[in-house]
């Protein structure tokens, strides 16, 4: 019996050991540079520059567009049917509706998580890299974009990112704009930042939306 307890001890060291480790790898991938121009809690007006994004257009829901759209963008950055060098993975992974922009006039409670439409599904480019030094895609799924320096609002929550969790945190920071009469420009964006492996208590999400510019 006492082989038996040292030895489920000694496994369930190294299970926190190994998580620990993967933990460290996946929280250690390259994310984009922002700059935080106001936090309140949870919720942060950010500046981000310029960024480069491969992009994958999908249709279904969001969790069908999700992961139909990854697979293709996973293929062009391991350099699985094109020519040239990999591209080092980043986090996130972004989700935005590829339909009409969604604008503040929009009741706080709606969102698109669960209605069919097109998605875009994108993954930032390492900061090394621009248009012209990128690998170009073996076909026409995948485009690389330059996006423009923006302002946006994020809310970041942990958890599973399921279809009614993303739209109460979407409705809550809506409504923090509201209060503060700042206008949204488009679409919310849902950002991923964590593998599918990690546990949910551990996760990294956020819903952003970006600005409307002021005078």
């Amino acid at each position: 019996m006492k082989f038996v307890l040292i030895l489920i001890g000694a496994m369930a060291v190294l299970g926190v050991v190994a998580m620990a480790v993967f933990v460290f790898v996946v929280q250690n991938v390259e994310t984009p540079d922002y700059r935080v121009v106001e936090r309140d809690e949870t919720i942060e007006i950010r500046d981000y520059p310029a960024l480069i994004v491969a992009e994958v257009r999908r249709d279904g829901d969001r969790r069908a567009a999700l992961s139909a759209g990854f697979g293709p963008l996973a293929g062009y950055i391991f350099a699985k049917e094109r020519e040239g060098e990999s591209v080092s993975m980043t986090a996130p992974v972004t989700q935005t509706p590829a339909d009409e922009p969604i604008a503040m006039t929009v009741p706080v409670t709606q969102t698109p998580t669960d209605a069919a439409g097109q998605w875009a599904v994108r993954f930032i480019m390492p900061a090394r890299y621009d248009l012209d030094s990128l690998p170009a895609p073996a076909g026409e799924t995948v485009r690389l974009r330059a996006l423009e320096p923006r302002r946006v609002a994020a809310i970041r929550f942990s958890g599973r990112a399921t279809d009614a969790l993303i739209a109460e945190q979407e409705s809550r920071l809506r409504a923090w704009l509201e209060t503060r009469g700042l206008a949204v420009a488009g679409a919310p964006t849902y950002a991923y930042y964590n593998d599918p492996l990690t546990p949910g208590f551990l996760r990294r999400n956020e819903v952003m939306l970006e600005l409307a510019a002021t005078d």
